[in-house]
């Protein structure tokens, strides 16, 4: 995948019409141009992420939850919750409402996402992952992919990929996981 096409994903917008006809070299200047443009628009978010999380441990949760979920957008408080631990990032978690979690999930990486759902209340877990099966069947294979046996184990038991054919593009595009589910029935 070239640099271009990795700002684009990155994006998670479709390119304008205009620019589908750049040549290499232009495609290459927009992504540097698009990445500079981000990292001065943003400098200093991780520091303001840092101390948010750092100033929420003093909060009780009856308060910080019912603002952050009015009050902070999703994108906000998965910046935050990057700057946490996953231990304190967990126990917000168990709390949020469902919606509101699994919209601040698209902005974490997978990685932490699983690490997260492995450390969370059991039944808080179960129900993100129907969730996000239900809704948002891509996001939630790619999580799947980081997810220890255990988790793993209740997606599968969850997922219902009979009668989709392997050229289906959320199959084509998991197909280690697709496997790795397959071997374990």
């Amino acid at each position: 995948m070239s640099t271009f096409e990795e700002t684009l994903a990155w994006t998670e917008t479709p390119l304008p019409e205009a620019l589908k006809n750049l040549g290499l070299e232009e495609q290459e200047a927009l992504a540097r141009y698009m990445k500079t443009v981000v990292t001065l628009k943003t400098d200093g978010f991780d520091e303001l992420y840092h101390a948010i999380g750092s100033i929420v441990r003093f909060i009780p949760h009856f308060i910080v939850i019912p603002l952050m979920v009015e009050h902070i957008r999703p994108q906000i408080s998965a910046g935050v919750c990057r700057t946490m631990g996953v231990d304190q990032a967990v126990n917000y978690a168990n709390d949020l409402p469902l919606e509101y979690f699994s919209e601040v999930s698209r902005y974490l990486d997978h990685d932490l996402m699983a690490r997260i759902l492995e450390k969370m209340k059991r039944h808080q877990a179960e129900k993100v992952v129907l969730y996000e099966l239900l809704h948002h069947r891509q996001h939630m294979l790619d999580i799947a992919e980081q997810l220890d046996r255990r988790m793993l184990e209740f997606v599968v038991k969850n997922l219902d990929l009979k009668g989709l054919p392997e050229s289906d593009p959320v199959i084509a595009a998991h197909k280690i996981l697709v496997e790795k589910i397959h071997n374990m029935h």
